[in-house]
């Protein structure tokens, strides 16, 4: 995996397009639990509107300043707008939806 890494989605956002960046520090147990949790999230309630940025900070330590990072592993919602940020492995549904400003699917969480 390089600094930063596409993982999945498209290349041009559009109104409903969420660009998310994801920051961990290396290959921990805590980092790839939030990578996975973040993709089966972005496939149950963004389905094809969103792109997963990946940013290791071990490898590229000074990008951490340009997103303010304090801890990791942390999601940054870049698109839309306002920025947003959770800290954490995303494995709680219900906070990472409001965190997000999303709106689950009708049947609950």
């Amino acid at each position: 995996m390089s600094g930063t890494e596409p993982i999945d989605g498209e290349d041009a956002p559009d109104a409903g397009h969420y660009h998310l960046r994801l920051y961990v520090a290396g290959q921990t147990a805590k980092s790839l639990a939030a990578m996975a949790n973040l993709k089966r999230f972005c496939e149950e309630h963004l389905a094809g509107h969103y792109d997963i940025e990946v940013v290791d900070l071990m490898k590229n330590p000074q990008l951490a300043a340009g997103d303010q990072i304090l801890a990791i592993p942390t999601l940054v919602r870049r698109l839309p707008a306002p920025l947003k940020r959770i800290i954490g492995d995303l494995s709680n549904t219900e906070k990472v939806l409001i965190g997000l400003d999303i709106r689950p699917k009708a049947g609950g969480f």
